[in-house]
């Protein structure tokens, strides 16, 4: 009787110890869906985009999610948003409503996630229907004409909601499209300037009037366009003048930040990050990244 007894404690013992274990189980991002959110958003800065070669890998980027999704290695709150944009540059409605559905499963298990993918994707996805898209993150232009934004329902969703969905307002759409419309920096170094002379150049002009697209976001995209292209340390000098330019701008130090992890300086990378973490408490990039490198 003592024995049996003994037995049924350690049984309960064990099994709350397993149960302890199972629910203190700590969920990783998913490093290959890291990789893949990585080769896809590298596909499209590498200029010019051959449409053929990337189309063709967007289509087996998708294949390979669904296997993973089918073998629950899509867990976490990063994982389902990785997963959405693959889906988001699909090519019919069938792919925005997945993306759709995996944005809406990522901020279901982190309500801080960054919510402007979900607003992307439900956009398309009405869009690829024949339906006007409601938040207005949708822009499009034809061979040579200029940019414009697409048909967009203004009754459905109100500017506070944009906002919180990390959307700009309609006023600051028309201003979007006016800022891609102008100019390119890439031009300039196309028509022989080098890195320096850009950032005087850049330096020089007037933000607000340029025929150039010298906006905080127009800076940061040529920056990673140069970086992707292996030019780090001229990428830096952009993001460094980015910085100067917009001292408020959170993400401009992030992308400081990470360029110059990428070029192995972490001491000033983390100071970088902190400032981007000071300037806004939300950043969880820039809280992501300290906790992995400080």
């Amino acid at each position: 009787m003592k024995n049996l007894a003994f037995a049924i404690i350690v049984l309960i013992a064990f099994s709350c110890n397993h149960k302890s274990d199972k629910e203190s189980e700590v969920i990783l991002d998913n490093e290959e869906l890291v990789e893949i959110y990585k080769a896809d958003q590298a596909d499209r800065q590498t200029q010019p985009i051959d449409w053929n070669i990337v189309s063709k890998r967007d289509s087996l980027r998708e294949v390979r999610i669904y296997e993973l999704l089918d073998s629950n290695k899509v867990r976490t709150s990063l994982d389902y948003h990785n997963a959405a944009m693959i889906f988001q540059h699909g090519r019919d409605s069938v792919a925005y409503a997945m993306a759709v559905k995996l944005m809406k499963k990522s901020i279901e298990l982190d309500s801080t996630a960054n919510k402007w993918l979900l607003a992307a994707a439900i956009d398309r996805y009405l869009l690829s229907k024949g339906e006007p898209q409601i938040y207005g993150t949708q822009y499009w232009k034809m061979k040579d004409q200029p940019w414009e934004l697409r048909e967009i329902d203004t009754t459905k969703i109100t500017d506070a909601e944009r906002i919180e969905y990390g959307v700009e307002t309609l006023a600051q759409q028309k201003v979007k499209v006016k800022r891609m419309n102008s100019k390119k920096l890439s031009d300039l170094l196309n028509d022989g300037k080098n890195i320096d002379e850009l950032v005087q150049f850049i330096k020089q002009e007037d933000i607000k009037s340029s025929e150039y697209d010298l906006s905080e976001s127009g800076i940061n995209s040529f920056g990673y366009q140069i970086m992707s292209q292996g030019l780090k340390e001229d990428a830096l000098k952009i993001f460094k003048l980015n910085t100067e330019l917009y001292p408020e701008g959170f993400n401009t130090f992030d992308s400081y930040g990470e360029c110059l992890l990428e070029l192995g300086d972490k001491e000033n990378a983390i100071i970088a990050y902190r400032k981007s973490l000071e300037l806004n408490p939300e950043n969880k990039n820039a809280e992501k990244v300290l906790m992995k490198i400080e």
